[in-house]
């Protein structure tokens, strides 16, 4: 595969990189491995020293990181800060908690004393996306090196520069070599890494159909795994939702990182009593948006990432009409250079057009008129995916019923704001398995042994 910068901006190539050889690659892992042998035996207050460094790194040098992102995938520089900002609140918090949440744990046998305790698993193999190059990164990192494994990380082919400055990040903050190791290799490379021996397990963030091929792989190498998938989150609005509070968060919901996010809103199911009023108000909410270079801070509208996710896009947007959508707005490549589109909103989808099931990675969000809760609820979970979803409604008991019923892993109520470090981050169905971030997320790649005592007579 491609390892190159291109500015997203103007569609300029700025830079290209070599994949590893197979035999960087081999050296590559038994440093790591080599590495983990001492690196599991380090106190948490060591590590700590080292993470929290690479966060103080990052705090230190926002504009730098951020300018980079912005660079190779396009997203507006406002939005780059913050993610550097969240990156470093990540590794902070781990630094900080690792120990307490990693801590042993006692039982209550009927005999003897008896406690659970955690053990780093080893070298794990990350393969992470392009859409958030440094919180994909962070939230593996944070947790993973906190806990004593060491890392080997495949970035996406279009964000190398952001994945080499990561690697460079945790060298400054005097991680020893072999801690976290950013791997430019292949698509046949990466099933070499997940055979190897050294290797004890597998994160994934990105589409299905990678998720399939890598969660396979893990399997037959009877790999801990965890994915992270796609998702077609629900945005629903009940019929006493509070309009001012609920259009700009569905603006931002939908639009944020030029609607490249995995929990972005993208189904839109309004009730009958409010449908007409928000679907006005959200269409000149998105025609007030301002495309431009997502370097400037008056751009409110970004690129999105590469004109392959631009076609791709498009091409849904093609299909779902065809198919008999309504072409309620946008649908078309902007006329100026760079991979710019409109932003668009699909009606009409019946259950029918691929549309109902897929899942749109850029600016379009599907709106759908409900006669009722009920048949709100019954239309988010029909979906394949179940990462995240919102309820909106001044009721917030109401709300929270509600979100107690629709099937996927995260849901908020009256908000969308799901950039905390302390909170577990996943879905169910199609959108994965396993959690990041929270005490859940430093608990996927540790072994929990269990160690009973105490002198009692063998059994007759």
């Amino acid at each position: 595969m491609a390892y190159q910068s291109i500015n997203p901006n103007d569609g300029k190539l700025i830079k290209s990189f070599e994949p590893m050889s197979a035999a960087q690659l081999d050296a590559a892992l038994a440093a790591a491995d080599e590495c983990f042998q001492s690196w599991k035996h380090k106190s948490y207050a060591e590590r700590a020293a080292v993470v929290n460094q690479a966060a103080a790194l990052l705090h230190a040098h926002v504009d730098d990181f951020a300018r980079l992102a912005t660079l190779e995938m396009g997203k507006r520089i406002d939005e780059a800060r913050g993610e550097v900002k969240f990156s470093a609140n990540i590794l902070a918090y781990y630094a900080e908690h690792a120990q307490r949440l990693l801590a042993p744990v006692t039982l209550q046998p009927k005999q003897g004393q008896a406690q659970m305790e955690s053990s780093p698993l080893g070298v794990l193999f990350c393969v992470e996306p392009w859409n958030f190059p440094y919180y994909q990164l962070a939230r593996v990192a944070g947790p993973q090196l906190m806990a004593g494994n060491v890392l080997v990380v495949k970035h996406a082919g279009c964000v190398p520069q952001c994945a080499i400055a990561f690697e460079r990040l945790l060298l400054d903050a005097g991680a020893p070599v072999g801690a976290y190791t950013n791997l430019l290799i292949s698509y046949e490379q990466s099933d070499r890494v997940i055979d190897d021996p050294r290797v004890k397990g597998v994160a994934l963030t990105g589409s299905l159909d990678a998720g399939r091929l890598v969660a396979a792989r893990a399997g037959q190498n009877l790999k801990k795994s965890t994915m992270e998938l796609g998702g077609s989150d629900a945005f629903i609005v009940l019929e006493d939702a509070d309009l001012d509070l609920v259009i700009p968060w569905a603006v931002w919901g939908r639009m944020y990182n030029a609607g490249q996010t995995c929990c972005a809103a993208k189904r839109f199911i309004v009730l009958d009593a409010v449908a007409d009023e928000f679907l006005a108000r959200f269409k000149a909410a998105l025609q007030a948006l301002q495309p431009g270079d997502p370097m400037l801070s008056a751009t409110t509208q970004g690129p999105l990432s590469t004109e392959a996710a631009l076609l791709q896009v498009l091409a849904q947007v093609d299909a779902a009409v065809q198919a008999g959508a309504s072409l309620l707005m946008g649908g078309k490549r902007l006329d100026r250079p760079g991979f710019f589109m409109q932003a668009t909103i699909l009606g009409d989808i019946a259950p029918d057009n691929p549309a109902f099931r897929a899942e749109f990675f850029g600016p379009v969000a599907s709106f759908y008129r409900v006669p009722s809760e009920a048949a709100a609820i019954a239309l988010a979970n029909d979906c394949d995916f179940g990462l995240g979803g919102s309820v909106w409604t001044r009721d917030a008991a109401r709300g929270m019923r509600v979100a107690s019923r629709v099937d996927t892993g995260m849901m908020f109520v009256n908000n969308l704001d799901w950039t905390d470090a302390e909170l577990p981050f996943g879905g169910i169905k199609h959108s994965g398995y396993g959690r990041e971030l929270g005490a859940m997320g430093i608990e996927e790649f540790v072994n929990k042994k269990l160690v009973r005592s105490g002198q009692f007579a063998a059994p007759v």
